[in-house]
């Protein structure tokens, strides 16, 4: 039996991962912002041992002790998975910077905040998984999201020195680089056949973290696709309006 820790637990993949866990038999701590959605991700993982806790990742002084409380109710956290996010407004963070930050705490600062207390933990421990979930907007910069890319894009660099670092003392962290999942945060997008399912996503979330796998993309065909968005020289990518447009 594993201790596991899910962070932004009430996500549609997220609850995916939990419900996987939950039929090992693991035991679980669950955290989100909503209880009414936190209850009934838990009722999914019945049967297994499962706590709870609400919190909103946004106030970020409160976040080593929601960690630290997690640690103390499950005594040792073997594997954690930090799974919250919001694409926010493109057009409204280009001519707000209170939107834009908003949308860098919640995508990257945030998560940094969660991370630090639990590297620590983990460090001293000398074991345990670290997952993030992360995206593959984060591998380049496009108008329709940008600040969300860049967010993740940053969220991405700073997993890979943290990687780096917990290495010596046997801790694994994976960065998930996700592409489009059919969830309701992507409600308002047309879906096309690139769009995963948090079933199977979750799946592969979990192998993943497994594994030990540094950087995985989440389906496996975007770890094809992004390198050729990446190395698309910009003059070019400019011109390319499915790339370059809203």
């Amino acid at each position: 039996m594993k201790r596991v820790l899910i962070l932004g637990a009430t996500s549609a993949v997220a609850a995916e991962v939990a419900q996987i866990h939950a039929n090992r038999g693991d035991r679980l701590h669950l955290v989100g912002r909503n209880p009414e959605k936190l209850a009934a991700v838990a009722a999914r993982c019945a049967g297994s041992t499962v706590s709870v806790a609400t919190a909103d990742f946004g106030e970020l002084g409160a976040n080593e002790r929601l960690v630290t409380d997690a640690i103390s109710t499950l005594g040792h956290v073997d594997a954690a998975l930090i799974a919250h996010g919001d694409l926010g407004d493109q057009l409204a963070s280009e001519r707000s910077f209170d939107e834009a930050e908003a949308i860098i705490r919640t995508n990257f600062t945030s998560v940094v905040s969660l991370l630090i207390p639990l590297a620590n933990h983990m460090e001293a421990a000398r074991e345990g998984r670290i997952g993030v979930i992360t995206s593959v907007a984060g591998d380049r910069g496009r108008p329709r999201n940008y600040t969300y890319g860049a967010a993740k894009g940053a969220l991405n660099v700073y997993l890979q020195g943290l990687r780096t670092r917990l290495y010596a003392s046997g801790v694994t962290v994976t960065t998930l680089k996700l592409g489009p999942v059919d969830t309701p945060m992507t409600r308002d997008h047309k879906k096309t056949v690139l769009f995963g399912k948090p079933a199977a996503v979750a799946k592969d979330i979990v192998r993943a973290m497994d594994d030990g796998t540094p950087e995985a993309y989440v389906p496996a065909r975007w770890g094809l696709i992004m390198p050729l968005v990446r190395r698309t020289p910009e003059a070019l990518f400019q011109k390319l309006p499915f790339l370059s447009g809203r």
